[in-house]
């Protein structure tokens, strides 16, 4: 008896001392250099360097696709831009466009594929062009974005808003193109494996989410990332308002399905067709408030196996400059995702 009071103090005792452990600091308490603004990232990792890539906000060098690196996903800094101005085509056939949004970036068959949209504000007259290079690293030989052109086009006798796209390869080693904003929803395209441009250009696209609404209501939705984990799909989308600052109501939720195509479903069984899904980010609680409308998500798996949440989030103490946020995934017993903010 006297060995079991014993050992019930020792345990009783490092319990007291693991909770007054002090947890490690979350990494976007961290984060610091040339983080804002970033609007739209997407991240990747070569060798040593990881490289975030967000909209070009129109202004100085990066104006048209913004490139920021950091050696340890804590500081950094500005890298040279893809771009340096649109490219003929897309100036063309985007009319009043003077930068791009959204970027994504891959590494597939040994060249990076950098998708990105043209647009302007309201209009789902829209484009997704692409860039590929050997590597992002300037000094490594054969260096340099080469410009492939156009890959899908939305005109406003489309459902759906060419913008927003992001690249996966599936299990089955075939290609796909998740995209779009408002109007219909969230589209997928199967792409042809070598061009990364769309298998059958006369096919229509598959619906991946919807947020149903009466007639002329706004139905926000945007920003579909498909990524695999754990025998599953999972679809990060955004929905409400992103782009007012402070004001902003962006959140992002998740949902997965065991096709690519879908039915993607929230924790609850709630279907993304039907605007469900599982919250992922929300913004901050009131009585903190600093970052606002948390949004526009995209995955990053590092070489240790660790998944990380890569979104902007507008910053109340910068006078709601969009502002880079990285956070880490863990996975619940339940199989599901929670960010680790």
């Amino acid at each position: 008896m006297r060995r079991l009071k014993m050992g019930l103090k020792l345990a009783a005792a490092a319990l007291m001392l693991g909770a007054a452990a002090p947890q490690a600091t979350p990494l976007n308490d961290r984060i610091t250099g040339d983080i804002a603004p970033v609007h739209d990232p997407v991240i990747i990792r070569e060798g040593g360097v990881v490289h975030v890539f967000s909209t070009g906000l129109g202004e100085g060098p990066d104006g048209i696709i913004a490139h920021r690196v950091s050696r340890d996903m804590i500081h950094w800094e500005r890298a040279p831009a893809p771009l340096a101005a649109l490219p003929a085509w897309a100036k063309t056939a985007i009319p009043g466009s003077g930068n791009a949004w959204a970027p994504d970036i891959s590494f597939v068959d040994g060249r990076y594929r950098l998708y990105y949209a043209v647009s302007t504000f309201g209009s789902n007259r829209s484009a997704i062009g692409l860039l590929t290079t050997p590597t992002l690293d300037p000094a490594k030989p054969g260096y340099g974005w080469r410009d492939e052109g156009l890959v899908v086009m939305s005109t406003p006798a489309d459902d759906f808003n060419a913008i927003d796209a992001a690249f996966i390869r599936d299990r089955q080693g075939r290609d796909w193109l998740s995209l779009g904003s408002f109007w219909s929803g969230l589209k997928l395209f199967a792409l042809d494996r070598k061009t990364g441009k769309p298998a059958d250009p006369k096919a229509k696209p598959i619906a991946i989410a919807s947020r149903p609404a009466p007639a002329g209501a706004p139905a926000p939705v945007e920003a579909p990332y498909i990524f695999e984990h754990g025998g599953w799909y999972w679809l990060l989308a955004s929905y409400d308002y992103c782009c007012k600052g402070n004001a902003s109501t962006y959140y992002t939720v998740v949902a997965r399905s065991k096709a690519i195509t879908g039915p993607y479903l929230g924790k609850d069984g709630s279907a993304m067709l039907k605007g469900g899904g599982t919250i992922l980010l929300r913004a901050d609680l009131q009585e903190k408030g600093r970052f606002r409308g948390p949004g526009h998500p995209g995955h990053f798996r590092d070489t240790d196996g660790t998944d990380y949440v890569v979104y902007h989030a507008y910053d109340r103490e910068a006078k709601g400059a969009p502002t880079l946020r990285i956070a880490p995934l863990r996975w619940g017993a339940d199989g599901w995702p929670t960010a680790v903010n």
